[in-house]
């Protein structure tokens, strides 16, 4: 779902069982992702390049305010969660930067999920130990 608002444009995203929505408004390229800072609430450096990776494919790094909720999943599904978000609002906003981000496969959605676990076993691909005798 992406809407605009004046000059300010929203989308989802989804990763696992996580789910980001991010709001993209005129700005100067400040972060906030559940009312904190972007380096507080994703520590690791390999995360937080992997969620900006649509700003600096585009080279938008610096025109936008990013204003992010996340819920659900776990670290690094919140992260694809908010990358897969902010590509799709960065696409409402300039309709020409669609194909940079699609090859780039920041567009495309990781349909990745955990594998239910089986009755009589104890995992999803877990078996109990075969016994012959």
């Amino acid at each position: 779902m992406v809407q605009k608002i004046e000059s300010q444009w929203s989308a989802t995203g989804r990763r696992k069982t996580a789910v980001a929505r991010v709001r993209l408004m005129q700005g100067s390229g400040k972060w906030k992702i559940n009312k904190r800072e972007l380096s507080d609430y994703f520590p690791s450096e390999a995360l937080r390049q992997f969620i900006e990776q649509p700003l600096h494919l585009t080279n938008v790094a610096e025109r936008f305010n990013i204003i992010s909720s996340v819920s659900g999943g776990g670290m690094a599904g919140q992260a694809g969660a908010v990358r897969h978000a902010l590509a799709r609002a960065l696409c409402e906003a300039d309709p020409s930067l669609r194909e940079v981000l699609k090859n780039s496969g920041c567009l495309t959605r990781d349909a990745r999920m955990k594998e239910r676990k089986k009755p009589g076993q104890p995992g999803a691909r877990r078996r109990f130990q075969f016994s012959k005798r």
